[in-house]
């Protein structure tokens, strides 16, 4: 089916669920191990929504439950299968789709062959990991070697929520799982893993967290608040907050509204957020009509409508790299370090000074993305007077600023010519305006 060039959304929430992955969850029993039944999938169907719902690509994984059998290879088999089929309809519709490979957990070593085989076989985009399997949940040390090789790979990882174990089932038939319990199932694992500092020592896994962040903008003040205490205690470890907050992304599929957003926005930045529809948990219409109802409440915000964009499209292919030369996302100034560098040169050095002033600003803007403004200026009436507006996307971009080849070059050189220097640190009186002033 042909579609139009004018969509533009990218979708990171959509499930295959295919009719080998059917029969082994019929043959095992387990067809409503989740509380309820799997609904029908086929490719043209999710095209032809897609179509009527404006998104260019949408990413696949594998649905709830995780395929499990204590005969040797028999999930294995079914989760390669999935993985194959799922490779498949994305090159038999170059630009529709993506797809996060599925695991056999948890079977470790089984798990890190397959995501061998997804991601240079089959070219997988990324990972999907469920929150646990069979009870080995995401931050458990049996999945220590799996991360390391995430980390290697530098992975997106999608995370989706499965019945937790253990679990009663009088509770679930009162409180089908998908109303509630995949909120905090979501929660627990990503909370789990905050505490055992997985993030923090393998920053470089994105993990992309399902339903608007489920309970996390309420848990992470909480922890937290929580943590030196339990730390005194010895009941936790070290947790590098900033790592741990900065791998993680936000899908808005689920419950999505304005007030959602802006409980994000409380965890994270604004280029962390991503749409996602659950297709095809969700009727097509109710789809269709929330995707409406998202841009009209994005749009219609003086706050939000800036981000628009960035949340429906900019941002996945950002952390896809489907747009390799796409421009930065905005950086919300209350993260950013603002200074004003005063700086008084010798007069017998101000022609030197000024070569080595616009060669670090040069190598700065052009090599490093964190680096937002490196501005020398001299004053007309002194111009010994050297003011540079600096301006970096967070402390860590500072850092990386000031151990690189060619700031050291910089310093190094001119310390003879320097008379007088002073770092003023400053803050946005618009904080509103200055991410779209440094965005043009």
């Amino acid at each position: 089916m042909a579609w139009s060039k004018a969509q533009t959304v990218v979708d990171v929430h959509s499930h295959i669920i295919t009719s080998g992955y059917r029969a082994m969850l019929r043959a095992h029993g387990a067809e409503m191990e989740e509380g309820f039944p799997l609904p029908q999938w086929e490719v043209e169907r999710q095209l032809a929504f897609m179509d009527k719902a404006g998104i260019k690509t949408a990413v696949l994984t594998m649905s709830a439950p995780q395929p499990y059998s204590d005969k040797a290879g028999e999930a294995a088999a079914c989760i390669r299968k999935v993985n194959e089929e799922a490779a498949a309809v994305k090159a038999a519709h170059p630009g529709r789709f993506l797809f996060c490979a599925a695991l056999p957990l948890p079977d470790v070593a089984s798990a890190i062959r397959e995501v061998a085989y997804a991601m240079d076989t089959l070219h997988a985009d990324g990972i999907k990991l469920a929150t646990n399997s069979r009870g080995q949940y995401l931050g458990d040390p049996a999945l220590e070697p799996l991360m390391a090789e995430l980390n290697r790979r530098e992975a997106v990882v999608i995370l989706h929520p499965h019945k937790p174990s253990p679990y009663s089932d009088a509770l679930m038939e009162g409180v089908p799982l998908a109303m509630q319990e995949y909120l905090s199932e979501t929660t627990r694992a990503v909370a789990n893993m905050i505490v055992h500092d997985v993030m923090g020592r393998y920053p470089d896994i994105k993990f992309i967290v399902p339903h608007c962040g489920a309970y996390l903008p309420i848990a992470i003040p909480r922890m937290k608040s929580l943590a030196g205490v339990m730390q005194a205690s010895g009941l936790i470890g070290e947790i590098d907050w900033e790592k741990s907050l900065s791998c993680l992304y936000y899908d808005l599929s689920g419950s999505h509204s304005a007030e959602a957003v802006h409980a994000l926005l409380s965890i994270t930045s604004p280029d962390h957020i991503l749409y996602g529809s659950d297709y095809p948990y969700v009727a097509t219409d109710a789809l269709v009509k929330g995707l409406q109802r998202m841009r009209q409440y994005l749009s219609g915000s003086t706050f939000l409508a800036r981000y628009e964009q960035m949340f429906l499209h900019a941002n996945a292919e950002r952390l896809f790299r489907l747009s390799p030369g796409a421009s930065p996302a905005p950086v919300p100034a209350d993260s950013m370090l603002i200074r004003l560098s005063e700086i008084e040169i010798y007069p017998e050095y101000m022609e030197e000074y000024l070569k080595f002033a616009a060669m670090v600003g040069r190598e700065s803007m052009k090599c490093e993305p964190g680096v937002i403004s490196i501005f020398p200026m001299q004053e007309k009436e002194d111009s010994c007077q050297i003011r540079i507006v600096e301006i970096y996307r967070d402390q860590e971009a500072y850092k990386k600023h000031i151990a690189s080849e060619h700031f050291q070059h910089y310093k190094q050189s001119t310390l003879k010519m320097v008379k007088s220097l002073k770092l003023v640190d400053m803050h946005a009186l618009d904080a509103e305006t200055m991410p779209l002033i440094f965005n043009k």
